[in-house]
């Protein structure tokens, strides 16, 4: 079961401004939570292009950022919500390529490979909520030999 950790905290996405005030808030509860350098940064990559669409995309919203703990186990689950306009075609928006903005086309899905945990829900005219949850990773595995 993932059991919060503390309440759930809330952050307005409406300008450039709050998407650096989510990206350090995100980084300083990982940090916090003991994730790694790289995994940080994954993160923060991740949160970063989630938060441009919500206001981009979405016209502004919100993010919900929730400490978890699931026995020894702990981690983050940000979820990235907004009222615009919804996606009409989600497959085709978490394709590899398709860009809807004339960006790179790796925003969805380049997201969806840097967390463990990614679900996508939109409905045309209503807007999208993507939730995200990444978990403390260990230190790694020794190599096959090593002493």
């Amino acid at each position: 079961m993932h059991a919060p950790l503390a309440p759930t905290t809330r952050l307005p996405i409406g300008s450039d401004t709050d998407l650096a005030r989510v990206r350090r808030q995100v980084r300083q509860a990982a940090a916090d939570l003991g994730f790694r350098l790289v995994q940080q940064t994954k993160l923060v990559t991740a949160v970063s292009e989630l938060a441009r669409n919500t206001l981009v995309h979405g016209g502004g919203g919100h993010m919900e950022m929730t400490l978890l703990r699931d026995g020894t186990r702990r981690g983050l689950r940000l979820s990235f919500v907004d009222a615009g306009p919804g996606i009409r075609d989600v497959d085709l928006a978490m394709t590899d390529g398709y860009t809807s903005a004339g960006g790179l086309g790796l925003g969805l899905s380049g997201a969806r490979r840097l967390v463990q945990e990614f679900a996508l829900d939109s409905t045309p005219g209503r807007g999208t909520t993507v939730t995200v949850t990444d978990w403390v990773s260990g230190l790694p595995s020794p190599r096959a030999g090593a002493p």
